[in-house]
């Protein structure tokens, strides 16, 4: 790094923070753009990726294109606890919904659509929070049906307070978080889809937005078979070549510093073309730079200690959440050569013969890797295969596990433990 004196780090590696410079997204964006310009809403969007790979960032971005698109925007994370049953999914929508509607008074127009309301209209009442849920629990029938009722009604009050607003988006980070509980009888995530898919055929313009990791498509496939139809699905990929180079180097544009190639090179390796990891890097860095030159010694980026660093911020805590058999698994499947490009039950069981005193057969490989998939270590795409669903946790449970042998004996195959990389033979994190 070349520098003239001290400057603001302008990297931001926080959940989804903002970087300084968005770099890839365009073709993303370009695909958002037209399904704003819809009359008939006929498509949603479904945004799905690993973690690091700036979801949430473009989901920001998308909030302000629509925006200046005329379009209204709600929606939060989608928590657990928002979506374990249908009547707090319907709580979650109709306090999304009071968002846009709570400056609008309630007129003869939208007493006339909701009549219950005639007879606690008060001067000056507003359609809030309080005003939808009189009107939920006023409607009769099921969750579905009292929604749809409530979206048409507050669609006629928007069009009229706002006449040049094109429709509302509906917008859920973390949607993986959904799930139907057929055994409890509830089955938020359908009446979601049900949700939209009715009142998109009564010309409602509000548009669906859903965002989470890989394992959230699973779900929706399982919850209605249409859902495929409902979406434009877009893999949030990590960023090419090109890309990686502008997320580093533009944001240094109006700085008095900037990275050598060998430390641009150095940081692609290390992060992969992960937007989040890009920023990480960048941001230690930078900082470490500056010490380095104040000591009189050559600034390169200080691997090593960022890897360390990195496992600790990022890795370890989810490292946490398996029982011990579950990371025999996970390590074993970190082993398995090419399981970047997908592992099938078979080739876990198979390595676990090798790799470990006590195998694992196929039938508990499968129990397990549905239990990892609820904890979204990995997800499943078709033909069977499996994923890590964190970017290069494989190389991160290689040099987490490399001691085992010396922590608990016996645990793998003592003719094989010679097999783990060290942690300078594997890749490095993102």
């Amino acid at each position: 790094m070349e520098s003239k004196g001290f400057t603001e780090n302008p990297y931001k590696p926080g959940a989804g923070h903002r970087p300084p410079f968005l770099a890839g997204r365009k073709e993303e964006q370009s695909q958002f753009a037209e399904l704003l310009k819809q009359r008939v809403i006929l498509k949603n969007m479904l945004l799905m990726g690993l973690r690091g790979v700036g979801k949430t960032v473009l989901l920001e971005e998308l909030k302000e294109a629509a925006m200046k698109s005329n379009w209204a925007w709600v929606g939060s994370d989608l928590s657990e606890a928002a979506s374990t049953d249908e009547l707090r999914m319907a709580q979650r929508l109709v306090t999304d919904i009071a968002l846009v509607t709570s400056r609008i008074k309630i007129d003869s127009k939208i007493e006339k659509s909701a009549g219950f309301l005639q007879a606690k209209t008060v001067v000056n009442r507003y359609l809030d929070y309080q005003a939808l849920v009189d009107l939920y629990n006023a409607l009769s029938g099921l969750p579905i049906d009292r929604l749809k009722e409530i979206v048409k009604i507050s669609w006629i009050a928007i069009s009229s307070f706002a006449p040049k607003v094109e429709g509302v988006v509906f917008a859920y980070d973390e949607a993986q978080n959904m799930a139907n509980h057929p055994a409890k009888e509830q089955y938020p995530t359908s009446l979601l889809l049900d949700l939209f898919q009715s009142i998109q055929r009564q010309d409602i313009p509000a548009m669906l937005v859903l965002v989470g990791l890989p394992t959230l498509q699973k779900k929706l496939i399982e919850a209605r078979t249409y859902f495929e139809r409902m979406f434009e699905t877009i893999d949030l990929c990590k960023l090419n070549d090109k890309d990686s180079t502008e997320a580093i180097l533009i944001p240094l544009k109006d700085k008095q510093v900037g990275f050598t190639d060998l430390s641009v090179k150095t940081i692609k390796q290390m992060s992969d073309g992960y937007p989040y990891f890009i920023q990480y890097i960048c941001k230690e860095a930078f900082d470490r730079f500056g010490e380095l030159e104040s000591e009189g010694r050559e600034p390169i980026v200080p691997r090593e200690e960022i890897i360390a660093k990195l496992d600790r911020d990022f890795y370890r805590r989810r490292w946490d959440k398996p029982t011990e058999r579950q990371k025999e698994l996970l390590a074993a499947i970190a082993h398995i050569d090419g399981h970047e490009d997908g592992f099938t039950v078979q080739e876990i069981s198979e390595k676990t013969k090798s790799f470990l005193e006590k195998p694992i057969k196929s039938n508990q490989v499968s129990q397990m890797l549905t239990a990892l998939t609820e904890m979204h270590f990995v997800f499943k795409r078709s033909h069977g295969k499996y994923f890590f669903a964190v970017p290069m946790l494989g190389d991160f449970i290689k040099r987490e596990t490399e001691n085992w042998e010396k922590i608990q004996p016996g645990l793998l195959n003592r003719k094989n433990a010679g097999e783990m990389d060290s942690p300078s033979a594997s890749k490095t994190p993102e």
